[in-house]
């Protein structure tokens, strides 16, 4: 932080047309983070608490549930907390923790879904060797080799933003975006360019292709069985094809300047768009995922009347 220390804090300028809506702005993102923690911790609990759910499938969409809270806590505590400041600062160790979840999360959440549909691929394409392909010990390590993987990817693209020089210090955002951060610096060299790029390619391109030729192979596969296989298929396959496509409407939704593309575009519009994945997909997954899946809302029924 040496070459940085004349810049000590970023301001978030995007807060500065909030006004007299902040007190809506805070019950309305207050009441949105509350129900993504408590739809997804509901799901944690409920895997864990089933023996009969820990199965791999399960496992991992616990893990995802996991995710799904990190990225929504990367964010929402700044948004509230920002939403009755004056200055609308955020410290430097402060903004590049945020990064450092956000840009974590990312990769962890395609790896994840990635090893979501390679288990599907194995239970619908090799049912006999299921239980020996996919074992719990075999799965924990998957999960952990994931969030490894997730974290290095990001000290691979992003660490060199930790000795860069800032020359400005507001942020045209209502969070940290590396993009925004990285045009700050007294000087963008080419390793920013270079370092997106690899991003792009080791947390969003390679594992959409493993998903995407898992599900080719999937679906190669159910044309042959019967009609009843393949409503169990679809039963387990849709909500993550929903997923992915939904990830890729938000990606598309991040990379894209608005107010390039169409004149006159709201603030608001500019704003909330590249955040869709962190507004959509963290309450998405426990619906379409866990409380759409006819076992999992047995078990929650059976969990329900433990309680009551």
């Amino acid at each position: 932080m040496e070459n940085s220390s004349e810049i000590v804090s970023f301001v978030l300028a995007a807060y500065g047309n909030v006004g007299d809506f902040k007190y809506l702005y805070f019950i309305i993102i207050l009441f949105w983070y509350v129900s993504i923690c408590v739809a997804n911790i509901v799901l944690i609990v409920v895997i864990h608490v089933d023996r009969r759910l820990h199965e791999p499938m399960y496992i991992l969409l616990s893990n995802l549930c996991v995710n799904e809270i990190n990225a929504s806590t990367s964010l929402y505590p700044l948004l509230l907390s920002q939403m009755f400041s004056d200055s609308h600062e955020v410290t430097l160790p402060w903004c590049f923790l945020q990064m450092c979840c956000l840009y974590t999360s990312a990769p962890a959440e395609f790896w994840s879904l990635a090893a979501m549909a390679y288990d599907r691929y194995i239970s619908i394409c090799h049912p006999l060797r299921y239980n020996v392909i996919m074992n719990t010990e075999r799965v924990l390590k998957i999960i952990l080799l994931v969030w490894v993987f997730s974290f290095l990817i990001f000290i691979l693209s992003f660490s060199f933003i930790f000795s860069l020089q800032f020359c400005g210090n507001t942020v045209d955002n209502v969070y940290c975006e590396h993009q925004l951060i990285i045009r700050l610096s007294c000087s963008v060299s080419v390793q920013s360019s270079i370092s997106i790029i690899i991003f792009v390619i080791m947390s969003i391109f390679i594992p959409f292709s493993l998903i995407s030729v898992s599900y080719v192979k999937i679906l190669t596969v159910c044309r042959k069985t019967s009609t009843e296989n393949k409503q169990k298929a679809m039963t387990t396959c849709t909500p993550q094809i929903v997923s992915v496509s939904n990830l890729f409407v938000g990606c598309i939704f991040h990379s894209i300047n608005f107010r390039l593309l169409i004149s006159q575009v709201p603030d608001e519009v500019n704003i909330i768009l590249p955040m869709y994945m962190l507004i959509c997909q963290p309450m998405l997954t426990p619906f379409m995922y866990g409380f759409n899946l006819p076992k999992i809302r047995q078990s929650c029924k059976r969990f329900l009347k433990r309680l009551f």
